[in-house]
């Protein structure tokens, strides 16, 4: 029987970059495509030598503009064999919470019929063998920008949960960025569905498929703060009984039997009768925003990281509000905030995570709460927002 993907067979390959989806994408090939020859390269696009190649795999974290049927990725080639078993889930915010709480309401309902896959979990190609064998497992496929950008294939069910601006260090404007976004819903069809957030510009929707917002919210029993989750909740619950037919008094058990990801409002412990979360995943404004509003008794707020040229106006007014809140600001993001606030008492500049941690421990009163919101990325100081994290779970700890 003819499988989507034994176009590929036969075939000369490069594999453009070798992380996680490319070691997966190598795995894929051996197993899948064995009269295919590939090779693996880890450099600059003027040293990739495409007119060798009939295929080229580029991982997303590689900074990549250029429009040829010759390049591909690992999110093509899986949607092409199972977009209409997949539920595809992007956004600014919230994406993998809301991945995470769909996959476990379906793997409930679904009685195990389902996996997790991409950005926050194993790489998609890696369950390429399972949904071969399993033709009613539903895929939940966690989306980044740079996984929706360039692609020819949307999933049957597309989840834009909002925007907001990120990311300017890659796209540049903001128009390039939501539009790598749009990848996750232009190519679908008039039997498709997309699930779109309020705050998800117009030019997004369009007429070749059934667009589902909504403006009322349910309220839901859930072990993770805040109202954002709520909203999160809300299109897993529309998801799960309108697409699948799950009960929806299952769906709620199930939900609330979720605890959380790592690194999302996360509960670090209370040390001296303060208590830390690490927001770590924070790399926006509005991530700081909501953790301010999403946590009792917020007394401090960690901010800043590497500055890749967002607006931080909607911070920035915000601060001078709330004085019972202290605002440390470090690194470069944390200076161009610190410089741009009015200045305020309850604003500070550290120049790194260690020395604001030190700073936090004194001027948090107890009874309250520490939270690393950052809304910068790491990079630059932390390998990734997972070690800067867990960075500041030790400097908390000790």
């Amino acid at each position: 029987m003819y499988r989507e993907h034994e176009y590929l067979n036969g075939k000369k390959i490069l594999i453009w970059g070798y992380g996680r989806e490319g070691r997966a994408t190598e795995r894929f090939l051996k197993k899948f495509c064995p009269d295919s020859s590939y090779d693996i390269f880890e450099g600059k696009r003027e040293e990739v030598k495409a007119d060798e190649y009939d295929y080229i795999f580029v991982s997303p974290g590689i900074p990549f503009e250029e429009e040829n049927p010759k390049f591909t990725s690992e999110t093509q080639v899986f949607l092409e064999a199972f977009r209409d078993r997949t539920v595809g889930i992007t956004g600014t915010k919230g994406k993998s919470t809301t991945s995470s709480l769909l996959y476990t309401a379906l793997k409930k309902c679904l009685k195990g019929k389902a996996c997790l896959v991409g950005n926050i979990s194993v790489p998609c190609l890696d369950y390429y063998e399972e949904m071969l064998e399993n033709p009613e497992e539903v895929a939940v496929f966690e989306l980044s920008c740079h996984q929706c950008d360039r692609l020819t294939v949307s999933p049957h069910v597309a989840v834009f949960l909002n925007l907001y601006e990120d990311h300017l260090d890659r796209y540049k404007t903001e128009e390039r960025y939501f539009q790598a976004k749009k990848g996750i819903t232009r190519n679908q069809k008039t039997e498709d569905v997309f699930y779109v957030g309020e705050e998800v510009p117009n030019y997004t929707v369009n007429s070749l498929k059934k667009v589902i917002s909504f403006n009322d919210v349910g309220k839901f029993e859930l072990g993770i703060p805040g109202e954002h989750n709520q909203y999160n909740a809300e299109f897993v619950k529309r998801i799960a009984c309108d697409e699948f037919g799950c009960d929806e008094a299952e769906v709620r058990e199930a939900l609330k039997s979720f605890n959380g990801l790592p690194h999302r409002l996360e509960f670090a412990g209370e040390y001296n009768g303060i208590r830390y979360y690490d927001d770590s995943i924070s790399t926006i404004p509005e991530a700081a925003i909501s953790a301010c509003e999403s946590i009792p008794d917020v007394k401090t707020i960690l901010l800043g990281g590497m500055d890749r040229h967002i607006d931080y106006n909607v911070l920035t007014r915000f601060i001078p509000k709330h004085p019972e809140i202290n605002f440390i600001c470090s690194y470069d993001a944390g200076r161009r905030i610190y410089d741009e606030t009015k200045m305020c008492p309850n604003l500070y500049y550290k120049p790194d995570l260690a020395e604001a941690v030190a700073l936090a421990k004194k001027i948090t009163p107890k009874g309250g709460a520490c939270v690393l919101s950052p809304a910068a990325a790491s990079y630059g100081y932390f390998k990734n927002f997972e070690e800067r994290g867990d960075v500041f779970k030790g400097l908390v700890a000790n």
